[in-house]
């Protein structure tokens, strides 16, 4: 039995660094609105085409020192980093659900998460072409998630969207000025047709209160000399779907539990 586990997560995690290989380009290529399949994997400093045998996720980059074959310009550490990531998902999905569909569900959220909080990271941008078609993708998740129904994925999509749509109607009404982009509104609706109207407060909260803390250690770190600094909110509601995922029942079980001590 400990064979057969090691063996599987060994298996998920070459899968999941080879996807995550792929998200690196969908990360360097979808803001440019260029094509993710042609042309092949090349130095975005030389424009060196790279070899399949300098293009194995992980390992090239430990076999290159961290530059490219060609240039010797620096790779960046986020390539491997975001292969690591993708990597080790399935393995603790497959930790959580065991080999069953929530577990490629939820993979597959997980992976165009991290493409979008990359994205909007570098960019402060999440593009229509991912969270659009995003929404009605996961929408299935009344199919391959045991407890999902086509209501509550209804009410996780617009529920989702209306709060982000009208906390952010206020705050230009408020301040005449945007304070929240579109792409985090359909981001949270895409959040929403996953995971429900559960999921979409415990994202928003959980997101809020993460970004909130690294808001004011950023403001501390930078001597608060960039007031007017935007900082995105996309990889914050990430991180709280992804803790949902993982943690979001116990961790509501345990609130109303500490609320009835009162």
């Amino acid at each position: 039995m400990i064979s057969y586990t090691l063996t599987l997560t060994t298996l998920l995690f070459i899968f999941g660094a080879c996807i995550g290989s792929f998200l690196n380009v969908c990360i360097f290529r979808i803001p440019q609105k260029k094509s993710i399949a042609f042309p092949g994997s090349f130095c975005p400093i030389c424009k060196a085409n790279i070899p399949f045998y300098c293009n194995v996720p992980i390992l090239s980059y430990l076999f290159l020192k961290g530059r490219c074959k060609y240039c010797k310009n620096p790779i960046s550490i986020r390539y491997p980093l975001v292969e690591i990531l993708t990597g080790i998902s399935p393995v603790f999905l497959f930790l959580k659900f065991g080999l069953t569909p929530p577990l490629f569900f939820w993979f597959c959220f997980v992976c165009v998460l991290i493409v979008i909080s990359l994205i909007d990271f570098d960019h402060q941008i999440i593009p229509d072409i991912i969270s659009l078609p995003g929404i009605v993708i996961f929408a299935s998740s009344a199919v391959f998630i045991p407890g999902m129904t086509i209501a509550s994925v209804l009410m996780g999509i617009f529920t989702g969207g209306g709060i982000l749509y009208a906390i952010a109607f206020l705050y230009y009404k408020l301040r005449k000025a945007e304070g929240m982009g579109g792409g985090d509104i359909k981001l949270l609706a895409m959040i929403g047709a996953a995971t429900g109207l559960e999921g979409v407060m415990f994202t928003l909260f959980t997101g809020s209160l993460v970004g909130t803390v690294a808001g004011i250690g950023i403001m501390l770190f930078t001597k608060g000399s960039n007031r007017q600094l935007k900082i995105p909110f996309g990889p914050y509601l990430s991180a709280g779907a992804i803790l949902y995922i993982f943690f979001g029942n116990a961790l509501i079980q345990w609130y109303l539990g500490a609320l009835a001590g009162y």
